[in-house]
């Protein structure tokens, strides 16, 4: 399987993030909002950037702990199963599809405004361009399409502050009155309705195979994003309505698709009104751009699963990017694009959106419960799981809001996707999933297969940047032992003798002697819970180290406490440097802080090898 370049840096998470959200809910949406609810439009933005706030913290989570292309889809299957894998898989791809290709679309009510003589069909011809232009820039490099995404939304984020603070003056409060309709069921709603326009904020967990240092810049640039975004939200929606007031709902009663620009037009005449409609049409060229890139890594990462035609995972030789997701993505946007009539299908898409989010949420649960050692994220949602069970409790009022014709054909759509799955992914695809981890928890039942063990290890790996050393390589092959009874010393040392026996050229009993010499020499009991016991031995070029837990405590003294923890190192005069390397490896790896938790609560030998492996240490 080949992998992808991890180009993006902290400014491009930003930049996919923040491109995502600044489009349509930013430009189009306030004046659906003011109908609704009036001059509390504003509030509605904050408090949809509310409820975005456990799914931030959610994915930043499992982007971390699994930064892997595909996001949602790789999350939610390697959580709860093939079967949801599928469904999240198609649903993210199709959700950001839809949204991305409106964005596209939306460039024509902006085009409107500077060249109004345009037809529908001219406007459609303007999205399919920039659908293919964006398909090929991401086809030839990330990187390209990641900096591309820097200068448009760096350039969009300078125009709404300056429409910030020459329209803060401006602001009448007069338009504020009367300023609530008092019905919270409708604040609520529209909440729902805005809900989808933070939904690019977590984008990024579709790229974080691309991310250097996926372990701060994912976090990081994903809050950062969110405060920035939802601070414009905020302002631009309150300086809007404060300025215009019920202009944003035209005559015939119908909302105003264009009130950012009309109300920049205000207060900066021609030059505002001309700004901020480029504005506006930067907003949905970065929304279609960072969606085709976020959009084609969900079938890629299902092909890498089998769930779907392999051809899906081809990566381009030269570029190093998923070319046949890409295109598939583009050609599907087109048609999109070209010939359907989706306002239905866009609440379809914001309810399985919500559907997703809902999924993510209880995915970080399902990990976190499933007691699965190599699950380590580098950044931990607060307030778990009390704030994942919120969002979900949200998410599905939200979604019960959408009304039954998406909730129908969202049903739909659920059920086809299972059926695929059923008939083609099932056959196919034979992963472990972390339900699977508690299921057998509460049956007490022995875990005998490790695969996701093993696939989160390599992930802790790549993303960790771990180059193996030699250590590692012994580490890997050496002998592990979970000895379940308690013993004193003699007894130890006559297990780890006749191990010895049958991995090294010297007799059991040559060993033994040894081992004991060397303890009679000066105790090798290091702390109150650990013990190396190390010699030397004849011969040239033999080295080797076993790793051994004792959960009731090995008894070297009568002045030691129980121990639970010894590494004995054996090794001819020779391969001294490597024995003062290797016990400095160990002694930073036994100085993490959770090195202990971690070794006392592994399930088997493999897990009891994964603690030395994937421990923090200098290479």
């Amino acid at each position: 399987m080949e992998k992808l370049n991890k180009e993006l840096t902290l400014l491009d998470i930003f930049s996919i993030a923040s491109g995502s959200m600044i489009s349509s809910g930013l430009f189009i949406l306030p004046g659906l909002v003011y109908l609704k609810i009036g001059p509390s439009a504003f509030l509605a933005y904050f408090l949809a950037g509310i409820f975005v706030i456990p799914s931030l913290l959610s994915k930043a989570e499992l982007a971390t702990a699994m930064p892997k292309a595909g996001g949602d889809y790789f999350f939610i299957n390697r959580s709860m199963g093939a079967g949801f894998g599928t469904l999240a898989g198609i649903s993210a791809w199709f959700s950001l599809s839809f949204k991305s290709a409106f964005a596209l679309l939306g460039i024509g009510a902006f085009a409107g405004l500077i060249f109004p003589e345009m037809s529908i069909w001219q406007f459609k011809l303007i999205a399919v361009f920039f659908c293919i232009f964006f398909g090929i820039t991401n086809i030839i490099s990330t990187k390209h399409s990641g900096k591309l995404q820097n200068y448009l939304v760096l350039f969009l984020i300078g125009l709404l502050v300056l429409y910030i603070f020459r329209g803060l003056p401006e602001v009448k409060l007069d338009n504020f009155t009367p300023f609530f309709p008092g019905n919270y069921k409708l604040l609520f709603s529209a909440a729902g309705l805005i809900f989808i326009s933070y939904g690019g904020l977590t984008k990024v967990a579709s790229v974080a195979e691309e991310v250097k240092n996926p372990a701060r810049n994912i976090p990081l640039g994903m809050i950062l994003s969110f405060v920035v975004v939802t601070s414009i939200y905020v302002l631009v929606v309150f300086i809007t309505v404060g300025v215009i007031g019920d202009n944003l709902i035209n005559p015939d009663g119908s909302p105003n698709l264009t009130p950012i620009s009309i109300s920049a037009g205000s207060f900066m005449g021609k030059f505002g009104l001309v700004a901020l409609s480029i504005a506006a049409l930067l907003a949905f060229i970065s929304t279609g751009n960072a969606g085709i890139m976020a959009a084609s890594r969900s079938p890629m990462a299902m092909s890498r699963d089998k769930l779907i035609p392999s051809i899906f995972q081809t990566v381009h030789k030269k570029y190093k990017t998923p070319y046949i997701s890409i295109i598939f993505t583009t050609l599907f946007m087109i048609l999109v694009i070209v010939f359907l009539d989706l306002e239905m299908l866009v609440k379809t898409a914001s309810t399985m959106k919500l559907l997703l989010f809902s999924f993510v949420n209880i995915s970080v649960i399902i990990m976190r419960e499933s007691g699965i050692q190599n699950y380590r994220p580098k950044f931990r949602s607060p307030l778990y799981p009390w704030i994942q069970i919120a969002a979900i409790l949200i998410y599905i009022f939200l979604i019960i809001e959408m009304g039954m014709i998406p909730l129908i054909i969202s049903g739909v759509f659920v059920a086809t996707s299972l059926i695929w799955y059923w008939f083609y992914g099932r056959i196919r695809a034979n992963r472990e999933s972390a339900l699977l981890y508690i299921i057998r928890r509460i049956g007490a039942k022995e875990i005998t297969s490790f695969t996701l063990e093993n696939e989160l290890r390599t992930i802790i790996q790549e993303r960790d940047e771990i180059q193996k050393d030699r250590f590692d390589h012994l580490i890997e092959i050496c002998p592990v032992l979970d000895i379940k009874e308690k013993l004193n010393k003699n007894e130890l040392f006559e297990i780890v003798a006749a191990e010895l026996d049958k991995k090294m050229p010297n007799s059991n009993k040559y060993f033994y002697e040894k081992l004991i010499a060397r303890e009679e020499e000066s105790t090798t009991v290091l702390t109150e819970n650990l013990a190396i016991p190390h010699i030397i031995i004849d011969g040239e070029k033999l080295f080797n180290i076993i790793l051994i837990r004792c959960k009731k405590g090995i008894f070297f003294s009568e002045e030691s406490s129980k121990i639970q923890t010894v590494f004995v190192i054996v090794g001819t005069r020779d391969e001294r440097p490597f024995h003062l390397r290797s016990l400095a490896a160990i002694a930073q790896i036994i100085q993490n802080a959770n090195f202990e938790k971690r070794w006392l609560t592994a399930k088997n030998l493999n897990a009891l090898r994964d603690v030395i492996i994937l421990g923090e240490r200098k290479r």
